[in-house]
């Protein structure tokens, strides 16, 4: 059984995070979905970053909400990389996106990117914060929402229901097959963070799960082979 495969902010384990070499690469080696995190700079830019300081992914510091765009440009994401913002993203790959988002302003400025640019095939937004998916769902009725969750993965089916979120991405870790199950009848599919390793790859298929977001190029091809050989 093949599992979906997601593209944890590119492909993270063997490019800088979240820079459009990191997503070009992770086209490159076939996941089927990228994974990008965004947040708004000073100016309202839909920034691509996952931390909303730009000390762990830079060489700046400070908070990404105290930077212009054209302040951020200027900092090295890795190897000589820039900060994208999502529509650049959007242009140099084709592949279907999962936008994180963390509040209901991001939410607003992706909503309008996507009515603008006509992304509603190609964006799935995914947040672990309830009221930033509300805020999508009044924005952009049809648009599928993805319920992200780490400690609070037990209530997940619950609160993705509630939130019309078709499928959940829960932490491997805090999964069980009882919460798969209360997922799977409710209509809603269940993939995992962050999947890198054969144990974990084989764990995802124990949990029947429907995909799994991955750092790692190697998981996605046994992935998509049906059986647990994966380097890491």
């Amino acid at each position: 059984m093949s599992l979906l495969t997601v593209g944890h902010r590119g492909v993270m384990g063997v490019e800088p995070e979240n820079t459009l070499r990191s997503f070009v690469r992770a086209e490159r080696e076939g996941l089927d979905v990228i994974e990008l995190d965004l947040h708004l700079s000073k100016d309202g830019a839909l920034v691509v970053m996952h931390d909303a300081d730009v000390s762990r992914t830079t060489d700046g510091s400070g908070p990404i909400g105290d930077f212009t765009l054209a302040e951020l440009r200027e900092l090295d994401a890795g190897e000589g990389e820039r900060i994208p913002v999502f529509e650049e993203v959007v242009d140099a790959v084709g592949a279907p996106l999962q936008a994180e988002i963390k509040d209901r302003a991001a939410a607003r400025v992706l909503a309008e990117v996507i009515k603008e640019r006509g992304l509603h095939e190609r964006i799935t937004v995914i947040s672990f914060h309830d009221a930033a998916l509300r805020e999508t769902r009044e924005q952009l009725p049809d648009i599928p929402l993805v319920l992200v969750t780490g400690k609070s993965t037990p209530t997940a089916p619950e609160r993705a229901e509630a939130l019309g979120a078709g499928m959940v991405s829960c932490e491997l870790r805090r999964l069980d097959a009882e919460t798969v199950e209360r997922c799977h009848a409710a209509g809603i599919k269940v993939i995992s963070w962050t999947v890198n390793t054969e144990e974990e790859l084989a764990r995802a298929r124990e949990l029947r799960l429907d995909g799994v977001v991955t750092d790692m190029p190697a998981i996605h091809r046994a992935a998509g082979s049906g059986n647990g050989a994966a380097g890491a």
